[in-house]
């Protein structure tokens, strides 16, 4: 079958477009006749060796297509059915077939399969990280950084859907504004004007919820904008800046929280938990009430939806469409 591989750590032209076997599933798990895959800032860290992976390594961590074949044990899915699926423990999305854990697997439900590409990863994991690890409560004050971006903007959405009183998103440029506020996002700001408006968006209290991806100085701004019995969620360092320290003097003085959060790591341990957050995004966007912004790209410019991801210039999903 075709796949995309990385067959040696780097920038974006080391993806190679190769004929690798075809998977099968084992016990417990299923393959898919994959449609489109997710393309994700997840690729680019296996890519660069920041993630330690195997190599030659096939990427991707989200897909949708067809049940190709069931493993031994499973149950409720049948071959041939329409499907969205979390690759994100193994990899292996960016490729005809792709194998993964059967509880790790969300039937379509009529869902255009393009979108339902662009939902396993970002909105799984925005309901994973508001309900489940933040556990928002109705009228809270949430920031989501990079609020433009595939998990940001669905992040302010389930916000909102979860019962959040005041949603702000930050954007790193002013060409990203309108994209955000198009999604109902009430208080939409520059990631570098944010600390000096942190009270009058939230009339002095501080955010009782912070979504960070960015790192770096907006990891910072976020702990000091938290209110009392605030949480910040450290979901990634997109910025690629250095670590930011943190002392735990300084949270217990502050009553606030600093948690962490990794789809990979979850889904290894908690696949159930992950799969019944991966069916309850994928029924939101086929209602409408959750919307996800895709733009399809051929597999054989993976190398360039990298690019674009890596320049920060994306709104929404890039999709890459496997079968033409």
């Amino acid at each position: 079958m075709k796949a995309i591989t990385i067959p040696e750590f780097g920038d974006a032209d080391v993806l190679r477009l190769d004929d690798v076997a075809v998977p099968e599933p084992g016990p417990g798990q299923v393959s898919i006749d994959v449609d489109y895959a997710g393309a994700n800032f997840a690729e680019i860290l296996y890519r660069r060796g920041i993630a330690d992976v195997p190599l030659p390594f096939v990427p991707g961590i989200e897909v949708s297509g067809r049940i190709r074949a069931l493993g031994a044990g499973v149950e409720g899915l049948r071959v041939g059915e329409p499907v969205a699926a979390l690759t994100i423990v193994d990899g292996g999305g960016y490729a005809e077939v792709a194998v993964t854990s059967a509880d790790l697997v969300a039937p379509l439900g009529g869902l255009d399969p393009a979108v339902a590409a662009a939902v396993p990863s970002n909105s799984t994991t925005a309901y994973l990280v508001l309900d489940r690890l933040a556990r928002l409560a109705p009228g809270e004050r949430v920031l989501v950084h990079a609020a433009a971006g595939g998990v940001g903007s669905q992040l302010a959405q389930v916000a909102r859907l979860l019962g959040a009183g005041t949603v702000v998103g930050t954007v790193g440029g002013p060409a990203k504004v309108r994209a955000v506020r198009d999604l109902g996002v009430e208080h939409v700001v520059l990631r570098d004007e944010l600390e000096g408006r942190v009270a009058e968006l939230t009339g002095g209290a501080g955010f009782d919820v912070v979504a960070d991806m960015v790192g770096g100085p907006a990891r910072r701004v976020g702990v000091e904008a938290l209110a009392p019995f605030g949480r910040l969620i450290a979901m990634g360092n997109a910025s690629g800046a250095d670590d930011v320290p943190l002392s735990p003097n300084e949270l217990w003085l502050t009553n606030r929280t600093v948690s962490g959060f990794n789809l990979a790591a979850f889904s290894a341990l908690h696949p159930r938990e992950a799969g019944s957050a991966l069916r309850r995004a994928v029924a939101a966007v086929a209602s409408g009430d959750l919307r996800v912004r895709v733009e399809e790209m051929p597999l054989g410019k993976a190398a360039e939806a990298h690019r674009r991801i890596e320049s920060g210039t994306t709104t929404g999903k890039l999709v890459l469409a496997v079968r033409s």
